[in-house]
């Protein structure tokens, strides 16, 4: 749940980017990073493993408007890929006010996707988030590489919910702030609801 911090005047939010291994939700989130103003961002931390790594930082946008008179600030999140770090997974997701699913659009990756947006849903109920109620963003990122399932293989997969989607080339940073603006929006719209505000 999101927390409010009433001295500063700051709602906080933590979004978590969930994927497959190697499907680009480091890159997003450096990307991000990189480029968000110093006085916007805190430090970037990063836990890393043998195979694999979590990143984490704080980020204050200045442009995404305020619920009841407060600033939102957003924690974001990534988690390992690599399956054998579940229990790591289900710690991070813990608490989340939305979730950004990075698909990897590569044909090669299409059983590793479902495989990872399934253990998605798994823990989510474990960690007492409603997988069908929490704000959920999927972006397809590598649209750059060969051999792509085109967008409405990759929706018949993975989305029939008919969430929003967005196409991304992470490397480059096509689709990356689209997808946290669009999670942002989302998240929001949500926050006013549970918070009686007007949208």
């Amino acid at each position: 749940m999101a927390f409010i911090n009433k001295a500063a005047r700051e709602i906080n939010c933590k979004i978590v980017y969930y994927g497959p291994g190697l499907c680009g939700k480091t890159t997003n989130l450096q990307y991000i990073f990189e480029r968000a103003t110093p006085e916007s961002k805190g430090k970037m931390i990063s836990l890393a493993t043998e195979t694999d790594r979590t990143l984490f930082f704080d980020f204050l946008p200045l442009s995404l408007g305020e619920v009841g008179g407060m600033k939102t600030r957003f924690h974001l999140y990534t988690v390992p890929g690599q399956v054998f770090y579940d229990a790591s997974r289900k710690l991070i997701l813990k608490g989340a006010d939305a979730v950004i699913f990075v698909a990897d659009s590569q044909e090669a990756r299409h059983d590793a996707n479902i495989e990872s947006l399934d253990n998605l849903r798994t823990n989510m109920q474990e960690t007492g988030l409603d997988p069908d109620a929490t704000p959920f963003i999927l972006q397809y990122n590598k649209r750059d590489l060969p051999d792509v399932e085109s967008v409405d293989d990759l929706n018949a997969a993975l989305n029939p919910r008919g969430v929003p989607s967005i196409e991304a080339v992470a490397r480059t940073g096509v689709g990356v702030f689209e997808t946290l603006k669009l999670t942002a929006k989302v998240l929001m719209t949500d926050l006013r609801k549970k918070m009686g505000s007007p949208t």
